[in-house]
């Protein structure tokens, strides 16, 4: 064996410090984990850990508090939004984030994201479409795609019967009080990065005290979706992205010379 002088190597990437060093708990391929690195990887480059306080939702986003190493509130089901602009008027030096899920966004919590984007609250949203009710078995959600077969509509999605899925980005870009909106995908490593930055923009957003802010993030759930990871990672870029077009739905002026 020949030993390796590792002290003249170049570091290209370290642990986040805002990231819990700890076993994932998610199903194999379920790219939540991937969400929870590049928020902590934002908030240490951004240096806003310390004042930053998330408020995790219902459904998988739950366990957004076992991952991030940041203070968290627990918010009712969909009530997310508004614990959080309870919290940042009550603090409005801290950063304070949600991070929900589709489900728990814009179904029960319809109401409440419409709201605080058009109050302009100035929060931000990360926001993870995975177009299922992930926790309690997969059960069509308001993003289920046309067609989907989930637990709760075995032979598809039904648009006559069930409605279209909602389409969060286009929805939230049209209140006045929203600042920065995004989709982004964690389908691979060029989309990845991608998704990093517009995390990093709607984070900006905040603390120039520019309004609401929301990225959207098309996700895998391999378990609920009936398929291996690599068959979930290939079923979002063919099927999903065309429903769901990536891409800046609204930039606020101030931060549009940051985008890369």
């Amino acid at each position: 064996m020949v030993a390796m002088d590792l002290s003249e190597m170049e570091v290209v990437y370290q642990h986040p410090h805002a990231l819990v060093d700890m076993y994932t708990h998610f199903c194999p391929g379920c790219t939540h984990g991937v969400a929870h690195r590049l928020v902590a990887e934002v908030l240490d480059e951004m240096a806003l850990s310390e004042r930053t306080i998330g408020v995790a939702s219902v459904g998988c986003s739950v366990f957004s508090y076992n991952y991030l190493n940041i203070d968290f509130v627990q918010a009712p089901h969909g009530r997310a939004p508004a614990m959080a602009t309870g919290v940042k008027r009550v603090l409005p030096d801290h950063i304070v984030m949600t991070y929900q899920g589709d489900g728990d966004m814009i179904s029960i919590g319809a109401g409440e994201i419409v709201a605080a984007a058009g109050r302009g609250e100035n929060i931000t949203v990360i926001f993870i479409n995975n177009a299922n009710y992930g926790m309690t078995g997969g059960q069509m959600a308001p993003t289920t795609l046309p067609g989907m077969k989930t637990s709760s509509s075995p032979n598809g999605r039904d648009v006559e019967q069930a409605g279209y899925p909602i389409l969060a980005c286009e929805l939230l870009s049209t209140q006045q009080g929203a600042s920065y909106i995004a989709r982004r995908s964690l389908h691979d490593p060029k989309n990845i990065r991608m998704a990093k930055k517009a995390i990093r923009l709607a984070f900006e957003t905040q603390v120039r005290g520019l309004g609401f802010s929301m990225v959207e993030l098309l996700s895998t759930c391999p378990t609920n979706w009936h398929m291996t990871p690599v068959k979930a990672v290939k079923w979002l870029e063919e099927k999903m992205i065309p429903y769901y077009p990536l891409g800046d739905y609204k930039v606020h002026p101030t931060i549009s010379e940051l985008k890369v």
